[in-house]
């Protein structure tokens, strides 16, 4: 596990956050997947600046954290495992050489290896929480382009959520009333996506949950990514310990999911 995933230890369980694309890294067995390096530079590669949002926060937080460890080229572990997203062979524009004539064998040991470690850390870390009688949140931290097919993207930060809104509102309010940031409801994408992350470990456990996604170039540098820890783990800690909203939060509760 501790080759494709990085745990981050925290003593404030009430709080889990996730970094599903946090590496552009490839294991050397694989080389660059016959890219070259600029484009593992790319967002295709992985979320540009979120895995130094997620690990400031997981500082100002106390908590836990868990952030992969590889390139979601080489397996995207925000997919379930018979999503065929789930290795890309033409990532916008850009074809993968090393993905081209992936074979079933190949595909099983890339999930044994690198995306099954991911969801296990993320089970252990939600069953130690709730074995030290803390219900988590859970926060997944991601980052979008900001332009998609020459078009630009408005927004700053979107919350993605599927049919639990006891996390996703609350935050969506909280950006909102800061009065300097265009604000996405869903946007840039839809957040109900059957067997990804918050799918499998918020929406199936009755965990409150939500995704963040924060424009990359407002985090593709450090003094950014300190920026927005700062502000999302201000609002983040505000939320949970929210008299009117903490008692929800930490209930387990089953929304059926608008994944199809």
């Amino acid at each position: 596990m501790a080759d494709s995933v990085e745990i981050i230890a925290g003593a404030n369980e009430g709080v889990i956050l996730l970094c599903d694309h946090a590496s552009n890294a490839l294991p050397p067995e694989y080389g660059s997947l016959g890219l070259p390096p600029e484009q593992l530079e790319r967002h295709i590669a992985y979320d540009i600046g979120a895995a130094g949002v997620v690990r400031e926060m997981a500082a100002r937080l106390g908590c836990p954290a868990v952030l992969s460890r590889f390139s979601r080229l080489l397996i995207d572990p925000n997919r379930g495992a018979d999503d065929p997203t789930l290795v890309m062979r033409i990532s916008d524009g850009a074809i993968v050489p090393g993905n081209e004539r992936l074979t079933p064998a190949e595909t099983a040991r890339r999930i044994a290896v690198y995306h099954a470690p991911y969801h296990e850390a993320i089970r252990c870390a939600i069953d130690a929480a709730m074995n030290a009688g803390e219900t988590p949140v859970i926060l997944s931290v991601h980052s979008f382009t900001p332009v998609w097919r020459g078009a630009s993207r408005p927004w700053h930060a979107g919350v993605l959520w599927d049919s639990d809104p006891r996390l996703a509102q609350p935050l969506i309010r909280a950006l909102s009333a800061e009065g300097d940031l265009v604000v996405g409801d869903n946007e840039p994408y839809k957040g109900a996506l059957k067997n990804d992350t918050l799918y499998q470990h918020g929406t199936l456990r009755g965990l409150a949950h939500a995704l963040i996604e924060v424009r990359q170039d407002l985090i593709a540098k450090p003094d950014g990514q300190r920026l927005w820890a700062e502000r999302l783990a201000a609002m983040l800690s505000s939320i949970t310990h929210d008299p009117a909203l903490g008692p929800e939060l930490r209930r387990v509760h089953i929304f059926p999911s608008n994944a199809g």
